[in-house]
């Protein structure tokens, strides 16, 4: 209530009952969409916030009111973005983006019942693996196969299954962290057994892991250090010796190979990563990766090996809580199906189309958006086309940078800018670095969509 209004001894606001408000006809459109309860609610919160103004009661400013505070909450709290950081695999941003055969078939599972653990030709029970396992012996080489809800959860769920109470030998360089704090000495204690460390931090020699082994060795375990490397005066131990090794002993060998891929990445001339067919084959009994980083698909963790362990790791009661759901399994097999012709991989599966796209197509999109983008910015700031490098993300080739072109945006008030972006219909996530703003193209595949929200840019925070 302003001062004059009060001067003039103006009544108070005193709001309808809720009841009253709720049957205003212009209230009736945002009911039917929205529903009762939610506009009741929106109602009690509009009075409270009228309450002390001059007593006028406009329904149509108060459907106006109420709508807007339902818009803001029922809008999704996950929303696309445009990941234009140059990280492929963003790991906050949600890492692999799914095939469309992926995103068909979630559709189709969510759609009506499955036969998710029923055999159609048996009539009885069936098994969840069984839709993915045969896919996964197929790609890898591997006797059997299983699934689980992440990398992690598989790596806890093999220690535990073949380990647990039992010692497990791992190199000192091999104990990795990743995001989240997941350390691999936390793991195999939750798992149940306990760790020998052996070698040093850039040197472990073969002789290292023999004189470790005792009557409570379980087993022996490689982890891939996909985060980062070790340069230098360096040693590691070939997979092959420790195969030769572990069956002389009669332990189990394991390998968490991290982001994992299913094919061999200098098709596309990329770096080389370890493929889980490559572990299996030099005899790895039982090989852990994850299914939505390099490999493209859902998120999940893969679980691939020798046929009697793998059983014991899939009858685990660990294995019920960590398994997964019908939706991750259809969008997983159809992923995997997709495998099967590798030489359109990058035509279908947005991953490898993203990290195999040619640095010089990425600079012609920057050029047709540029005028576009400097049109939007007006006088605010300045942008050109700059070369830049990206990286893979989510673990995989850290030290192995992608050749890339981005918009580069510099001006002052960086941050209001980046802001800016980030509140478009589609918000832009874009990357500060030496005082530029750089959006790297190459993981955007809607160019219409990122060119034509440009005019909504508000670069003046209006």
């Amino acid at each position: 209530m302003s001062r004059a209004d009060r001067a003039q001894g103006a009544p108070a606001f005193r709001p309808p009952s809720v009841d009253r408000m709720a049957s205003w006809p212009a209230l009736a459109p945002l009911i039917g969409r929205a529903g009762r309860p939610l506009v009741v609610e929106a109602l009690r919160a509009w009075a409270d916030a009228r309450r002390g103004t001059p007593d006028v009661a406009d329904e149509v400013a108060c459907a106006r009111w109420c709508e807007a505070r339902l818009v803001a909450l029922v809008q999704p709290s996950q929303r696309r973005v445009f990941n234009l950081t140059g990280t492929v695999l963003h790991t906050n941003l949600g890492r692999a983006v799914l095939a469309e055969e992926a995103i068909q078939a979630a559709v189709e599972a969510m759609r009506s019942p499955t036969t998710l653990e029923y055999d159609l030709g048996g009539g009885a029970r069936g098994e969840r693996d069984d839709h993915i396992a045969p896919w996964l012996c197929r790609l890898t080489g591997a006797e059997a196969a299983t699934a689980v809800n992440n990398n992690a959860a598989a790596v806890l769920l093999v220690l535990n299954a073949l380990a647990d109470g039992r010692e497990v030998i791992v190199s000192r360089g091999e104990l990795i962290e990743i995001g989240g704090a997941f350390r691999i000495p936390d793991i195999m204690a939750r798992a149940g057994c306990r760790l020998v460390e052996v070698g040093t931090t850039n040197r472990t020699h073969l002789k290292d892991y023999a004189a470790a082994i005792g009557p409570d060795t379980a087993a022996i375990m490689k982890v891939h250090p996909s985060n980062y490397a070790i340069q230098g005066f360096t040693k590691s131990v070939p997979a092959a010796e420790l195969v030769s090794l572990a069956r002389e002993k009669g332990l189990a060998l394991i390998e968490d190979l991290g982001s994992g891929t299913l094919a061999d990445l200098e098709t596309w001339g990329l770096p080389h990563e370890p493929t889980a067919r490559e572990a299996v084959e030099v005899g790895i009994d039982v090989v852990t990766f994850s299914g939505d980083k390099l490999l493209g698909g859902p998120q999940a963790g893969l679980v691939v090996g020798r046929k009697h362990l793998i059983e014991r790791i899939a009858r685990n009661p660990m294995k019920r809580a960590l398994r997964l759901d019908k939706v991750r399994l259809a969008a997983l097999e159809a992923t995997l199906r997709l495998y099967a012709d590798p030489g359109r991989l990058a035509e279908r599966l947005p991953t490898i189309r993203a990290l195999a796209r040619p640095a010089a197509d990425i600079r012609a999109q920057a050029e047709r958006l540029l005028p576009g983008l400097r049109k939007a910015l007006g006088s605010a700031a300045e942008a050109g086309v700059e070369p830049v490098r990206g990286q893979i993300g989510s673990g995989a080739l850290p030290v192995d940078l992608l050749e890339s072109f981005a918009l580069a945006v510099r001006g002052r008030g960086l941050d209001h800018l980046a802001d800016a972006f980030r509140r478009l219909p589609i918000p832009v996530i874009g990357r500060i670095a030496d005082d530029t703003l750089f959006f790297d193209l190459r993981t955007l595949d809607d160019e219409a969509a990122f060119a034509a929200q440009l005019d909504k840019l508000d670069v003046m925070g209006r």
